[in-house]
This record gives C-alpha cells, sequence and structure tokens, in this order.
C-alpha cells in the first residue's frame, strides 16, 4: 500500500508512525506544505509541550472540548489520555503530571518529543517530505486517490490522512470542500479579553486563583485562575470561557460585558455574613487594613475605590448600604470587552471538517473513500490544557488503523 499523510504536525507524525507499525510493508509519506515539521509541538506550553491532561475519566476530558464533545468520547474507547501517557513513557519520553493535571515531559522541554517523532519516522522508513502544497484530490474509480501538489507532478496513493491543522479562514479549506466535504466556518478559540477602556489594567500582574467569569447576557460561565493584564484580562478562567463562547462571541464582533464573581461564591448571604463578621470582630479597624476572602491588596483597594468607599473608613461604618455595594461588587463586578488577543503563539480555531462526516470508529470521510483525517482539520478544540494534543493523539490513532 502506498499512504500519503498530509501535514507534518503531531497528528500527522503520530499517524504516520501507527500506520507503519500496523502496516509494516505499506510506503507512508509524510507531506508538509512548509520547510519545517512539529513548529506547534516545539513552542506549545512556553516550549515545554502541555502533552496531555491527566483528567481520571473518559467523561470528564471529553468535557473539556467544546466542539467534539459527544464525538470523542466516543473515541477515548479506543484510545484516550491514558493509553497516550502509556505509548509516550514507552517510547523513552518520561512524563510528570502537574497538580492541575496537565501533563509536561520530565525534561520539562518539547525537544524531548520532537526527538521521539523524528527518532520513530527514521527508525520505521517513513519518508517525509517538505514544501509539498497539496492543490487538490481526486478520487478515482478504482478507490485510489490522486494528488496534486504545487508545482509538482501528481501522485497515486492507496489511502490518504488529512491533518493539515486548523485554518484561520474558511479560504483554508476550499480545496476539501471542492471534494463535497462540508465545512463548518472557523473562527478564533482560545484568546484574551482586551478592555482598553477599563481602569483594572492599572493592576496587572496580579492573579486571583479562583473567580469566577460570565458573559453577560448569556449561558456562557467559567471557574479558574484569573489573570489581570495590560490590556484587559486572561488566565485559565477566560481561555476556558473564549473556548465555549467562541461563535458567539465571534458573532459579537469581540464586544460584550463581562461580569466577574471575585470570590467564587455565588450565595450572597453567605458573602454578607462574612462581612458582617468582619465588621463585628474588628469593628474600629480601617477598611483597607482588612482584605476579605484574601483578595489581593491592590485588588481591594482597586475595588473599595469602585464603590466609593473609602479605605480610611472603619468596619463598623460601612452599614447595610455599604456591605451590600462589597457584596454586588464581589459577585458582579462588571467590565466592557472589545476585541481579543490570540493566547501566545497557539493560534487554535474551531471550525473545520464536520464531524456528521466522519466515521468515528475509523476517522473515514463518509464523502471520499480511503481519505481519513486526523487532528485540528476537523470540527474539534479543546480548552487550554492538553487537550488538543490528545485529540490529536486519539483521532490520529483511530486513522491509523486504515479501517474500512
Amino acid at each position: 500500500m502506498n499512504i500519503a499523510i498530509i501535514g507534518g504536525g503531531a497528528a500527522g507524525f503520530f499517524s504516520a508512525i501507527h500506520v507503519k507499525e500496523n502496516f509494516p510493508d505499506a510506503c507512508v509519506s509524510i507531506f508538509e506544505k512548509s520547510q519545517k515539521t512539529l513548529s506547534k509541538v516545539k513552542i506549545s506550553g512556553g516550549g515545554r509541550c502541555n502533552v496531555t491532561n491527566a483528567s481520571p475519566t473518559i467523561s470528564e476530558l471529553a468535557k473539556a472540548y467544546p466542539r467534539g464533545e459527544r464525538f470523542l468520547k466516543r473515541a477515548f474507547y479506543t484510545f484516550n489520555n491514558q493509553d497516550a501517557m502509556q505509548w509516550f513513557e514507552a517510547k523513552g519520553v518520561p512524563l510528570v503530571i502537574q497538580q492541575d493535571a496537565c501533563v509536561f515531559p520530565k525534561s520539562q522541554n518539547s525537544q524531548s518529543f520532537i526527538d521521539l517523532f523524528i527518532r520513530e519516522t527514521t527508525r520505521l522508513k517513513i519518508q517525509i517530505q517538505l514544501g509539498m502544497d497539496l492543490k487538490k484530490i481526486m478520487p478515482l474509480t478504482d478507490g485510489k486517490l490522486k494528488l496534486f501538489f504545487k508545482d509538482k507532478e501528481s501522485m497515486l496513493f492507496n489511502k490518504v490522512i488529512i491533518a493539515t491543522g486548523g485554518r484561520p479562514k474558511k479560504k483554508g479549506f476550499e480545496w476539501l470542500h471542492n471534494l463535497n466535504h462540508a465545512i463548518v466556518p472557523p473562527v478564533p478559540s482560545l484568546f484574551t479579553f482586551n478592555m482598553p477602556n477599563e481602569n483594572i489594567t492599572k493592576l496587572m500582574g496580579i492573579v486571583v486563583e479562583k473567580a469566577q467569569v460570565s458573559i453577560q447576557a448569556s449561558k456562557y460561565t467559567s471557574t479558574g485562575a484569573l489573570l489581570i493584564t495590560h490590556w484587559g484580562l486572561s488566565g485559565p478562567a477566560i481561555l476556558k470561557l473564549s473556548s465555549f463562547a467562541a461563535r458567539f462571541l465571534h458573532d459579537k464582533e469581540y464586544h460584550f460585558k463581562v461580569q466577574v464573581n471575585w470570590v467564587n461564591i455565588k450565595n450572597q448571604s453567605e458573602i454578607q455574613s462574612k462581612l458582617q463578621e468582619i465588621a463585628e470582630q474588628h469593628p474600629h479597624k480601617i477598611l483597607s487594613s482588612i482584605r476579605p476572602f484574601a483578595l489581593p491588596e491592590r485588588l481591594w483597594l482597586f475595588l473599595l475605590e469602585k464603590t466609593e468607599l473609602s479605605p480610611q473608613k472603619k468596619w463598623n461604618e460601612l452599614g447595610k448600604k455599604g456591605i451590600y455595594k462589597l457584596v454586588n461588587i464581589f459577585t458582579n463586578d462588571t467590565y466592557t470587552a472589545n476585541g481579543k488577543t490570540t493566547f501566545k503563539e497557539e493560534f487554535v480555531t474551531c471550525g473545520g471538517i464536520d464531524l456528521q462526516e466522519i466515521n468515528v470508529k475509523t476517522m473515514q470521510s463518509k464523502v471520499v473513500k480511503n481519505l481519513y483525517f486526523a487532528g485540528e482539520v476537523l470540527d474539534i478544540d479543546g480548552i487550554t490544557g492538553g487537550f488538543n494534543f490528545q485529540a490529536a493523539w486519539t483521532t490520529g490513532f483511530i486513522a491509523a488503523k486504515l479501517a474500512n
């Protein structure tokens, strides 16, 4: 068999290695459009590569995918995060699991994975061809697929796995749309919120370990660490929210209101009781001297200023009105976002090949026989934390079976 893997990224290499292990006599080639392979693996996780997530169950793992949850939940029964971790360690890359369940190489260097992939493709005699820009796929009557590359001669293959990654614009999927595949229009996912007209940016550098953030007039909400930056809000809570609300925010043209619950307590009575307790125990102390719920000092002073409560005011002078002001700002602090910033260099989009046209058991196209898909080219994307790579390993592993 002559097998083509289109795309020299994570999903492409993982697919190619498993195809060759499944079919040792097959001729397997990776075709990469650029002059460099595995570039996203290289920069991921700040150069450390968050290779997967150690979520304890398949259900929990699947919940991390705003697009593709049900599809992947089925796929994870074939190959999941535990399988991926075992595979990497068996291939000589020891892993460490962080407290937040993110999984990294023990070396803390993404090069460990790149070296592994290059070592395996060399061992298995998988060809890697660079500068191969695929323009067209033509299915033939005998089931073979004819591939047309820019400025190259056409080539024939028995099976083809598409692992080209996400694309920022629908035009990037045109060659697949020409095969009568439905394309879900891509929009950005995983981004931070710009707030050019909000004073909170002067608190840049502050981290609130557990806050709840919501998008006003929507169902979208998220909990986690919140980072204040010089342009607005970031951190895991915001990235998760941006991912789940990606299409909603795109339709809003990234102009929306964000509600922040700084203390991550929904029950306002509970907060009110805590504040009254402080007032009773420390009646003559000034507001600035006691930080409720261990809020960062600069944030506490900022919220006092926002509620027009003097930091010099004594706790016993707050009264019901003052306590209500604090309860409200703790649970319902509102900011206007106007724009987004891509999260580091790790550009993630939602959108791509419609999952309804893919057989989850094989990753084969239901539209074109002998054509398979793996990775972000599919309408699958996960929140930050190693989930996007896990989707690549899972879909790549299944596609590599080349099952009909």
